[in-house]
Parts: C-alpha cells; structure tokens; sequence
C-alpha cells in the first residue's frame, strides 16, 4: 500500500507518494448569525458569559465611556473586537443598533478543563481538535461523526476558525447542540493542558516517522489534532503531540477534505478502541 504525504488535513489533506441553542430574547438574527447590540446588553454579556461573543463591532468615529468600558472588557476577556463602518454596521444589524453589535454563537460552549475532565465519560474518550479550520460546514460535518461515534467533544479556535452559527449547526444534523465543543483563544496551551491530563494528542499530518492510521497502536484518551483547510497545522500545536498519523492512499490522487479525513481517523479509533 502506497503512503500518502498529508499536508496538515487540509481542503486538501494533500497527497503526493512519500515514503444548547442561545435564547433569541429580542437578538437580531441575519443569514444564521446571532447579533446583541446596545451598551447594556453587550455589556453583561460581556461580564458574564464572555465564550459566547466572537467579536464586538463598534462604529468608526465613536468615543464615549460606554464603548470604553465595553473594549476593556473586550481586552480582559480576550474577546476580539474592531472598529466598522456606520453601512456595515448597518448592514449586520437592521435596526436601532446605537453604535455596537456583537456577534454570538449558536451554542453554548463548554469550559476546556470541564470538557477535559469529563472525557473519560464517553463512549469514546477521544477530542477533535480543530486548528483554524475555517469552513463552517467541515466543522458541522465532523461535530456529526463525532458525535455518532460517540467522541468526548470539539476544541475550536476563538481566533481564525468557522463561525459556529445555523449553518454550523444545520449541517450538524444538530450535533453541535449536543456535543461539548471548547472555545479556546491559544490551541497550543489547551494542548498542553491535555498533556497535563495525561491526554496522549494525535496530529494528522505526515512526518519522516507518522504512522499508518490504518496500522497505528491507540491510547485514550486522546486528542487528535485536526489542521487548517489550506496551512495544516501549525508548527507551535504540533510540537505538543505524542505521534503524527496519515491515511494511506492506494491510487494516485490530490486530498480529502478535512471532514472525510478526520471522519475516516475518528471511525479507525472507534472501531478499535470499544
């Protein structure tokens, strides 16, 4: 059987031969995204449930103590935040906006050291942990196979990785809803969080010794590390895995999508860890 080189997992795993849905509660709803707008609101969300917030928008221009008090809370809580223009403010939120928008995620995420803690619990003590990756209906695809296969749950990036809204959420078959999914603002120091929970970290992505997913020897629990559409995985997430896998090819061909790649490792873990 011919190896396969695998670049990170990427929109193209590239092969060459090598040896709990949010409350609407008066939020404004666009294309699958979730909107807070007003000092006030974004102000308490910010305070108490900072996870739930992907960006603060705010209007060019605009100084006042309100917006001042919201961008250190900003700062505090590692939320990322940006000045926009009065049309594209208005454009993500049709109506009385005063100034700011945030925009939330469809679900509710789960504490990185609670989902650490409760891995052991499930059917499959395995976490996918997703580096960048971008496309919203890749990381719907592989909550779904997770899910099924009964994996312990997702760790995203808070910077650079999918938006997790409807869409997310829709091609989830509604997965995401129900599955412990992670925001985390460094990947590297989650990964190291999981070594420290004595997490043995898988990352796919081929190296002068990666391993055969089809042949390879697995431990849980686990975290397989899943790379960025176009880049892999970054190097500063890497150096914290144990062993690097690949999946073998038999004729010559370009990639698999991150989604079908991490399916096919999900499903050799299920299958022979039960």
């Amino acid at each position: 059987m011919r190896p396969a080189a695998w670049q990170g997992c990427a929109n193209n795993c590239r092969t060459q031969p090598r040896g709990k849905p949010m409350q609407d509660s008066g939020r404004d709803k666009k294309d699958g995204k979730i909107y807070v707008v007003g000092n006030k609101p974004i102000k308490e969300l910010l305070m108490d449930n900072p996870q739930k917030v992907d960006f603060v928008a705010f209007r060019k221009g605009r100084h006042d103590q309100g917006l001042e008090e919201i961008i250190e809370l900003c700062r505090t809580q590692k939320v990322p935040y940006k000045s926009v223009s009065a049309k594209d403010l208005d454009y993500m939120y049709k109506g009385n906006h005063q100034g700011i928008a945030a925009r939330c995620a469809a679900l509710e995420y789960t504490p990185l050291e609670t989902l650490l803690e409760q891995a052991t619990d499930a059917p499959l003590p395995l976490i996918v942990a997703l580096d960048q990756v971008q496309d919203t209906g890749n990381v719907g695809v592989l909550a779904r196979t997770v899910y099924a296969l009964g994996g312990a749950g997702l760790i995203v990036c808070q910077h650079h990785g999918a938006y997790l809204g409807a869409g997310a959420v829709r091609s989830s078959a509604g997965a995401l809803n129900k599955l412990p999914v992670a925001k985390v603002g460094n990947l590297a120091n989650a990964m190291k969080d999981a070594v420290n929970y004595d997490f043995t970290l898988y990352a796919a992505r081929v190296t002068s010794d990666s391993r055969d997913v089809y042949t390879a020897e697995f431990q849980t629990p686990a975290v397989l590390i899943l790379g960025n559409e176009e880049k892999g995985i970054r190097p500063g997430v890497a150096k914290f895995s144990h062993h690097s896998l690949h999946i073998p090819f038999t004729r010559e061909f370009d990639s698999l999508n991150v989604a079908q790649a991490g399916a096919i490792i999900v499903s050799e873990f299920a299958r022979r860890l039960r």
